[in-house]
């Protein structure tokens, strides 16, 4: 008989890892989860293997919390070269078009980025992970099949020029889940008139992590401190899970309604908010997961640990 696999660690937390460029998000996700032998990992939104920048990923009990940052708004800061298009609307791609953006000054910029600002809508990618008939659209993009996709709302709460340098220039971008930053790209080039793709992209933010006010970990630091075993060092770095939720309002239980709670049941706590999300503590403020506020005021779980 073959050897039992081991257990991993029961590590809970959410690390704010610096994808390094050239590997997949899977992979730096493998990466971590082995460096921590955590027995469960998931990050939280995947980023090509050409950007940079954070990638939560969840150790432990924070996967149960993963889907709110997967919802999270996102930020990038994206540099785009104009006058030249790709398969993939990226530097990764093969060119298919290369057309004269000399003509393009930065007043012609900024009347196009202003168009793009709110809801929009936009075509996914066929080099993308959305499913048609169970398949991954890059899969068969890479066997040269297009299909019909159906085109997506999602909102540019802000997108601002940082630079401009013909034929290149640089963009900060919030934006709601699910936006192509490559599409984005693509289309203000279209819009331009003379094309365009991505040269670098980086994700800034996620959620309520930004890259001004947190510490983004390298993966390689990761693997040092697992290598020389510092454990403490390494759990160190893991931010508490309810971190990701620090922007919804918090309730305090009483025993007795944290032990109904725990049990499914809605619970009426008194000074509690009137509507939406909030953050759960039992009598010793201990975090035990998240709740929403019912029509009737009462506090019903949705997400416990």
């Amino acid at each position: 008989m073959g050897q039992r696999r081991r257990p991993g660690r029961n590590v809970s937390g959410i690390l704010l890892l610096d994808k390094p460029r050239g590997i997949t998000s899977n992979e730096a996700l493998q990466r971590v989860k082995r460096f921590f032998k955590a027995a469960k990992a998931g990050h939280t939104g995947s980023l090509d293997p050409l950007a940079t920048g954070l990638l939560p990923v969840c150790l432990g009990g924070a996967t149960k919390f993963s889907t709110f940052l997967l919802d999270a708004d996102k930020h990038y800061r994206v540099r785009v070269r104009l006058g030249i298009t790709t398969t993939t609307a990226d530097a990764e791609g093969e060119v298919v078009a290369q057309l004269p953006a000399d003509g393009v000054g930065e007043q012609d910029l900024q009347a196009v980025l202003a168009r793009f600002r709110g809801p929009i809508e936009q075509l996914p990618p066929m080099y993308s992970a959305v499913k048609h008939q169970g398949e991954r659209l890059y899969k068969l993009a890479r066997r040269g099949i297009e299909v019909e996709r159906t085109p997506r709302l999602v909102n540019i709460h802000r997108i601002e020029l940082g630079s401009f340098e013909p034929p290149e220039f640089e963009i900060d971008v919030h934006c709601s889940k699910g936006t192509y930053v490559r599409t984005l790209a693509a289309d203000l080039g279209e819009a331009l008139g003379c094309g365009g793709h991505v040269t670098d992209l980086r994700r800034t933010g996620v959620g309520p992590y930004l890259e001004s006010g947190a510490r983004f970990v390298a993966l390689d630091e990761v693997e040092r401190l697992a290598l020389t075993e510092d454990r403490d060092t390494l759990d160190a770095l893991l931010l508490p899970l309810e971190s990701a939720l620090h922007h919804w309002p918090s309730v305090g239980l009483s025993e007795d309604a944290a032990f109904y709670l725990r049990r499914g049941q809605a619970v009426l706590v008194p000074r509690a908010p009137t509507q939406g999300l909030v953050r759960l503590y039992d009598p010793s403020q201990k975090f035990i997961g998240v709740g929403c506020i019912l029509d009737d005021g009462k506090v019903q779980p949705k997400r416990l640990l």
